[in-house]
């Protein structure tokens, strides 16, 4: 859920991602928003106008669950509006969602789960051209903060750069916020230890209850240990058989959770940028966890000092960065898509943001001093792609240009 609970009640708090799909309901006669388990679908869809005076469903019911498998009409009898949550646990339900959307004029449908991609599969073969699908992440800090997004990325695009100077307020320490993580219940817990015992239930449930929902695991402690090894690689070169090797499985079985890992929406492959014909790129997918607080707790780190110390200390704040990027991203009209770039020599950049034939490039620097050499490898991006300019986030305070077309800003201009 995304409530947390205060001495003066429950609170919701807005989800950016609501005006889209209030757009998409008046345009589409299905809507499918998927994400991982806890991110707030559920909240969302209970709370958001206009969808909260839908009816709503949820087969987690048992009841619910039995009436899908064998009435699945009396779901919607009466009605033209409804929700389902948690549809990947009767994909038979999914035909009859179509022959409603076809027979039934006015007939609108939001169909929720936390099965990414295994649900946008079975929501494809039956509602092809008739939904438009939709990922709800973890917070942001600007939605936990009650602030609305940030158009920084639009204004970036058309060659809008912010003007140099300091921004007033402190940026929070990013390993606080990475240490909690940004799921929703973790809003109501004060104390880091309290946070460790949450994650820690939250990997228990996942992997008990709803991996078996998709696919038989019987080897738990093996799936786990794969779980530490990609959080101890999160932000590097995917490499299937080096994390099979580590964990002692296979490399078919690693392939294996892995691809269950990313249909659940906790891991996500960022690909790589690979259009410029004149250089040898790299083009091996990264791994990204989509919670950098469950990457830190599957890496074994449980507190601030020991995160930010650690040798992937760099790679946990990326992945915050890249977080608040993706949202950001799917505001966008067209949305912007994701990759990076490398190439075999060794020159990088974190992130490449496109949206059409526009295109950004992103590097993310852990240090409150950014200076000129810290951009070479968006110097050299720049040189060799038509890109409307480069940005390096960091942890400090100031807005500085580092060169004409790159400047350099705090990481908290993405946050609202």
């Amino acid at each position: 859920m995304n409530n947390f609970h205060s001495s003066s009640g429950w609170h919701y708090l807005d989800r950016w991602i609501v005006p889209l799909l209030q757009t998409a309901i008046t345009e589409q006669r299905a809507v499918v928003l998927t994400g991982a388990r806890q991110v707030g679908k559920s909240t969302v869809l209970q709370y958001a106008e206009p969808i909260r005076n839908w009816r709503y469903h949820t087969l987690d019911d048992l009841d619910v669950l039995r009436q899908a498998q064998e009435d699945p009409q009396a779901l919607w009898a009466g009605t033209d509006q409804v929700v389902i949550d948690e549809v990947q646990r009767v994909p038979d339900l999914m035909p009859a969602v179509k022959r409603a959307v076809d027979r039934q004029p006015g007939m609108h449908f939001v169909l929720s789960g936390s099965a990414n991609l295994l649900l946008l599969r079975q929501v494809s073969e039956s509602l092809a051209g008739r939904a438009a699908y939709f990922v709800l992440a973890p917070m942001t800090i600007g939605e936990i903060n009650g602030q609305s997004p940030t158009d920084l990325l639009s204004r970036l695009l058309a060659g809008q750069w912010p003007e140099e100077g300091s921004i007033p307020v402190p940026p929070p320490d990013p390993f606080n916020v990475i240490q909690r993580g940004l799921m929703p219940p973790l809003l109501q817990l004060d104390k880091p230890e309290a946070w460790t015992r949450w994650w820690e239930g939250y990997v228990a449930t996942y992997l008990e209850r709803d991996l078996r929902q998709i696919s038989q695991i019987d080897a738990l402690v093996e799936f786990h240990r794969v779980m530490e090894f990609l959080a101890l690689r999160n932000g590097q070169l995917l490499n299937q058989s080096e994390v099979a090797r580590d964990a002692g499985v296979s490399q078919p079985t690693t392939h294996r959770y892995l691809n269950l890992l990313e249909a659940t929406s906790l891991v996500e492959r960022l690909p790589a940028y690979t259009s410029n014909r004149t250089t040898r790129l790299v083009k091996s997918p990264k791994l990204y966890w989509t919670d950098p607080g469950l990457a830190a707790f599957l890496a074994g780190y449980y507190d601030r000092d020991s995160l930010s110390k650690g040798r992937e200390a760099g790679a946990f704040f990326e992945s915050l960065i890249l977080h608040h990027l993706k949202v950001l991203a799917q505001l966008l009209t067209p949305r912007g898509r994701l990759f990076y770039w490398r190439t075999t020599t060794g020159h990088e950049v974190d992130f490449v943001l496109e949206q059409g034939r526009r295109l950004l490039a992103f590097e993310v620097k852990l240090t409150t001093n950014p200076r000129f050499g810290d951009a070479d490898g968006l110097r050299l991006f720049l040189s060799e792609n038509q890109a409307v300019g480069g940005v390096l986030f960091h942890g400090g305070q100031e807005i500085k240009r580092l060169d004409e077309r790159i400047v350099a800003l705090p990481w908290t201009m993405l946050t609202g």
